[in-house]
């Protein structure tokens, strides 16, 4: 990521961020002739203990001097998640930066034990991502429940790409939107921790130029690195299916991600699985 790239994101993530917050919910009052949602810039400066114009210049992405500690005093104001704080240092900071990356890493080998976890998880759709959001493993139930992921390219296996190209997934998800922004928060947390990795600019650049929406969706600037998503399915076969999304961390050499949707315990989607499952064996 280069340096004025790297200053575009973090403007653009505080100014969302200053956006998502009311006036009320840091303790201010609404006051009147407010043009724009969220806290007025002034108002974090006043929040945070730093003079307006510091603030000011900080969120236009200048090229200023920051400490950990004003940052901290920042992160409070605009009442950021951990993942958020992490996301802020990393890009003011370029405390990312450190995160070692290999152009010529090659795809991730799959441990047998997590293999083995993967074919356990019968009734639980499991996907195997790295930290592009491609997806290097599946189980069966991933295959039926989205697409058999066996039969596209391995380059064709980018899940953020797979969300705005593939019909298949458009018409799964009832709350598409919310998909999305699940696996982009996951991508973004991805993108502060690796700014050395140009490959990020790119596929971001060119998700821009070809989908609207990944631009509508991306400027919300949303950090999370496990976000705790409820799914509706209208899945072809079997109907309503609703999934809770898990997403654990693997560990080891490969930054990888293991994805679990887990049937809802108070649904029939566990037996519509089965029995999707069943009728692909007859």
């Amino acid at each position: 990521m280069s340096n004025q790239i790297r200053l575009q994101a973090l403007s653009e993530f505080l100014k969302s961020r200053r956006a998502a917050i009311s006036p009320a919910a840091a303790g201010l009052p609404e006051g009147t002739r407010r043009r724009t949602p969220g806290l007025r810039r002034e108002e974090v400066a006043q929040l945070a203990g730093v003079s307006n114009t510091w603030y000011t210049w900080l969120e236009q992405g200048r090229d200023i001097k920051v400490s950990p500690s004003v940052l901290d005093c920042i992160a409070a104001a605009l009442q950021l998640t951990k993942d958020e704080r992490s996301y802020l240092f990393a890009l003011a900071l370029e405390s990312g930066a450190g995160n070692a990356v290999n152009p010529r890493e090659e795809e991730p080998v799959i441990h047998p034990a997590l293999q083995k976890i993967l074919q356990e998880l019968k009734t639980c759709p499991t996907l195997i991502s790295d930290r592009h959001c491609a997806i290097v493993g599946w189980n069966e139930a991933a295959a039926h429940v989205f697409l058999d992921f066996a039969k596209l390219p391995p380059e064709q296996r980018n899940m953020i790409s797979l969300l705005f190209v593939r019909k298949e997934f458009r018409r799964l998800a009832v709350n598409w939107e919310q998909f999305v922004r699940g696996y982009l928060s996951i991508f973004r947390a991805y993108y502060g921790q690796y700014l050395e990795d140009s490959w990020y600019d790119q596929f971001i650049a060119g998700m821009k130029s070809q989908h609207p929406e990944f631009n509508q969706l991306w400027e919300e600037s949303r950090v999370s690195s496990a976000p705790d998503v409820v799914l509706e399915f209208r899945h072809a076969k079997a109907g309503k299916m609703l999934f809770h999304l898990t997403s654990l961390q693997v560990q080891g050499a490969a930054d990888l991600r293991c994805s679990i949707y887990t049937p809802a315990g108070d649904s029939n989607t566990e037996s519509k699985l089965k029995q999707l499952l069943e009728q692909h064996l007859q």
